[in-house]
């Protein structure tokens, strides 16, 4: 079933200089780019994107880090997207992400694990209305 998703390529990914390869990645699987675009959000909009988590202990950090640099916002769609992103990404904690996978491979963070990947199509049809609001 082919399905779109939210990729984001985190401030840590630009700046550690791995868009490419992270990009590559997706891509050598299959999952073809419908749109991407580079930027640097606010404080506002990482609250929207990430609001389920507004109030929890770990956010006021996490937000603070995604608005420290530029990142890249892509949807990328394909069979299955949303969960072929998710294993391809590898566990939240890149310490105990499985080798072979972004984190796995990249990652030495929790924080700064490189990426972000929208968890269900519901999650999906949010967060892509929110990074790419007129994308049809």
């Amino acid at each position: 079933m082919s399905q779109r998703t939210l990729v984001l390529l985190k401030p840590d990914t630009v700046r550690r200089g791995l868009v490419g390869e992270v990009l590559g990645r997706f891509e050598s699987k299959g999952l073809s780019i419908v749109a991407l675009e580079f930027r640097t959000i606010d404080g506002e909009t990482a609250d929207q994107h990430y609001a389920e988590h507004v109030e929890r202990d770990f956010y006021p950090p996490l937000r603070a880090f995604v608005t420290s640099g530029p990142l890249v916002a892509v949807v990328l769609e394909g069979d299955e997207a949303i969960e072929v992103v998710r294993a391809l990404n590898g566990a939240t904690d890149g310490r105990k992400a499985l080798p072979g996978t972004i984190r796995g491979d990249l990652s030495l963070s929790n924080r700064e694990n490189l990426v972000h990947g929208s968890d269900s199509p519901e999650s999906a049809d949010r967060e892509i209305k929110i990074w790419f609001p007129d994308l049809p």
